[in-house]
């Protein structure tokens, strides 16, 4: 059962609303092959608003997913593509379906 979460929410700066959309698109083989990363999703919420939600069954998948290199690459292309760095958030599970 997955326990752990992660969101991440990002605020695109204007007119890189498109790169910002090609970088979650072209991340997600980096995800696939994490095996700790039960379920990876990445989010257009409007008015240039992205975000990601990602699940694990432990802290240690969580973990390993904030040190890999989506996470690193996410962080290396934060001045360029969002208007403020991303708000990443650790979340707990209470229940899923």
């Amino acid at each position: 059962m997955v326990t752990k979460a992660i969101y991440a929410s990002m605020k695109a700066k204007p007119g890189k609303e498109a790169e910002v959309e090609t970088f979650l698109k072209g991340a997600l083989p980096l995800v696939q092959a994490e095996p700790g990363t039960v379920t990876w999703y990445a989010l257009k919420e409007g008015g240039g608003r992205y975000s990601i939600f990602d699940t694990f069954e432990d802290d240690g998948g969580r973990d390993a997913h904030l040190n890999g290199k989506v996470a690193a690459a996410l962080m290396a292309k934060a001045d360029e593509l969002f208007a403020e760095p991303p708000s990443i958030n650790k979340i707990d599970i209470l229940a899923d379906k």
